[in-house]
């Protein structure tokens, strides 16, 4: 293993590159392409030994940069969808255009969130994943705020606090294992120091009876995979970005998550039923909704469910189709919104009720919105076929019934939801007198390179550089996986034909109407203000009531001192947790930064 103290993780330039893209002005756009090719190069670059260490608060090493299994196939697949989002971005118009103005502050913040998450797949030690797990939730949210609508506004704020408290209970397991380690009688400070700032902060986590840490930190990560019933944020918060911030949202948050979660808990039973949860709930959300954007949303929780399934079968087979599931989602996924984007870009319209026909005069957009339902729908000869039946197999190969055949199910309902009602509705069915043109040559650009990949990926021979970057490869001379056999083709063939089959003949029940669906969301947005207001607000007035007259009576120097209502300032009012979250992870990341450059 060879160490080093000089070199930062491949994300960093991703990070420090984007915060500068405001500075480059007409350079700006010709740089965001850019940065993300020499984060790759970077990634490829390193050698997989190497370990990189920086001082942290004088007596601390920060593991920041060294190679896990699964690394490779994720640090890549974030730095891809990194340059292909930026082309998707790109401001065609200029920057002083509304697309422009709203791009120097998305792209910066998409590429603090896309950085932030190579750093993740990078860090050697517990303490430096949260320092970027946190980072990301700050570019996200303004991912989100950049749209610069009042809902986007509403929605950022709501994802916010439900991020930074998935932060809370992440950091509150980290210190109550520290606290456990204590109490075992481990006092010495090398031992904890290991957790904290070592390979052993990956480990030692288990669902033993007063163990409060392996729960606290596996609940913190499955906010951040939208495990329901803490996923509804993603459904609220990504259809209000851009269409562009959409497409970078689709990418990191959810495969950051299902990458820890696999460094963390693989094998873990209980993950199994949480992925067959997640498949499934995602499937008829996404077959109730109107709204594209928010049906392709739903259909993001339905795929982490497969990859988190995989994590709890915990084989070889398991978290390479896991793994290798991710890779290929991101691609279509991105691909599928990149087509909504487009859409909305050019017709300003959403919902399937409002749109159709549009193949007249969208010929670019049709095709690759097709190619990438296609793909999420497990076709042969696309990349969801070679990946996603990996999972399908290794609950077959550990006989659990129950997860192959809820899979094989989810994979029929997506084909329902993702491969045929996504383009149907937009694209086909009524004709809504909608002609616009396909949309800009980048925007064109950027779906056609990711229609391109997932057919690659899925032509037999050449999804081999995929296979060999995943956590798991094959012994030599033996074969990782052999998607394509005859009966898995036929079976995969006859499964899709009768989902197509299913959807038109209930095509009158599954015609979308303008409806709303409740989610879990529903407690936090309504139920908890209401408890608030109808039962603890009074409470709260009638104490206040009480201290207002006893200190009513103090000296006025007194009351000052011990009872001061908060300044209506600005920079005076209370914070509440979120903001605190957002200025303590800034600080870390600004000392993170300083500690490169004094070291």
């Amino acid at each position: 293993m060879t160490e080093s103290v000089g070199l930062p993780p491949p994300g960093i330039i991703l990070v420090l590159g984007g915060l500068l893209l405001p500075l480059l002005r007409g350079l700006g756009p010709a740089v965001a392409l850019l940065l993300p090719l020499v984060t790759l190069g970077f990634i490829w670059g390193i050698p997989d030994d190497l370990t990189v260490t920086m001082p942290f608060m004088g007596q601390y090493d920060l593991t920041v940069l060294a190679f896990n299994p699964p690394t490779k196939v994720f640090a890549t697949i974030f730095a891809v969808m990194a340059f292909a989002g930026a082309l998707f971005a790109h401001p065609i118009t200029g920057l002083d255009s509304e697309r422009g103005r709203r791009w120097r502050v998305e792209l910066p913040a998409a590429f603090v969130y896309a950085g932030s998450a190579i750093c993740v797949t990078f860090a050697g030690d517990i303490l430096s994943l949260f320092i970027f797990w946190e980072l990301m939730a700050i570019g996200s949210t303004t991912v989100i705020w950049s749209a610069g609508t009042k809902a986007a506004g509403r929605a950022g704020y709501r994802y916010a606090l439900v991020h930074f408290v998935g932060g809370v209970l992440l950091m509150a397991g980290i210190l109550a294992k520290v606290f456990a380690l204590q109490g075992a009688g481990v006092a010495d400070p090398l031992a904890l120091h290991h957790f904290f700032f070592g390979a052993a902060g990956f480990e030692g986590l288990s669902f033993g009876s007063g163990d409060a840490a392996a729960w606290l930190i596996l609940l913190g990560i499955l906010v951040n995979a939208a495990a329901p019933p803490l996923g509804s944020w993603l459904a609220d918060a990504y259809p209000e970005a851009s269409e562009s911030g959409t497409v970078f949202l689709s990418a990191f948050t959810t495969k950051t998550a299902v990458y820890v979660l696999m460094l963390l808990f693989a094998g873990t039973q209980l993950l199994i039923y949480v992925g067959l949860l997640m498949a499934v709930y995602g499937i008829v959300y996404a077959i109730l909704e109107n709204d594209m954007r928010r049906i392709l949303a739903y259909s993001i929780v339905n795929q982490v469910g497969f990859m988190v399934c995989g994590i709890g079968i915990g084989t070889a087979m398991a978290l390479n189709g896991a793994a290798a599931h991710a890779f290929a989602h991101i691609v279509y996924k991105a691909l599928l919104l990149m087509s909504a984007g487009s859409v909305l870009y050019m017709t300003g319209k959403r919902k399937c009720t409002d749109l159709g026909g549009l193949y007249h005069s969208m010929p670019i957009t049709m095709t690759c919105g097709i190619i990438g339902a296609l793909a999420i729908s497990s076709f042969p000869l696309t990349s969801g076929f070679v990946t996603k039946s990996m999972i399908n197999q290794a609950a077959a190969d550990e006989h659990i019934a129950l997860a192959w055949f809820t899979l094989t199910a989810a994979s029929a309902g997506v084909f329902l939801h993702a491969g045929i009602k996504f383009p149907w509705f937009v694209f086909f069915q009524k004709d809504s007198g909608l002609r616009p043109p396909d949309p800009p040559w980048n925007m064109r650009a950027a779906m056609i390179f990711f229609a391109a990949v997932c057919i690659l990926l899925g032509v037999p021979g050449l999804y081999g550089p995929l296979y060999a970057i995943l956590p798991f490869p094959a012994a030599a001379g033996e074969t990782l996986y052999a998607p394509y056999t005859v009966p898995h083709v036929i079976n995969q063939l006859q499964l899709l034909l009768f989902s197509g089959l299913a959807f038109f003949a209930l095509l009158p029940v599954l015609k979308r109407t303008l409806t709303i669906t409740l989610d879990a969301d529903w407690f936090y947005r309504r139920l908890f203000p209401g408890v608030w207001k109808h039962l603890l607000r009074p409470v709260v007035l009638a104490f206040r009531e009480f201290f207002d007259y006893l200190f009513g009576h103090l000296p006025q120097m007194t009351k000052d001192v011990v009872y001061s209502p908060p300044q209506e300032g600005r920079m005076f009012k209370e914070w509440g947790l979120g903001g605190a979250m957002v200025v303590i992870t800034g600080f870390l990341f600004v000392y993170l930064v300083l500690g490169y450059i004094a070291a």
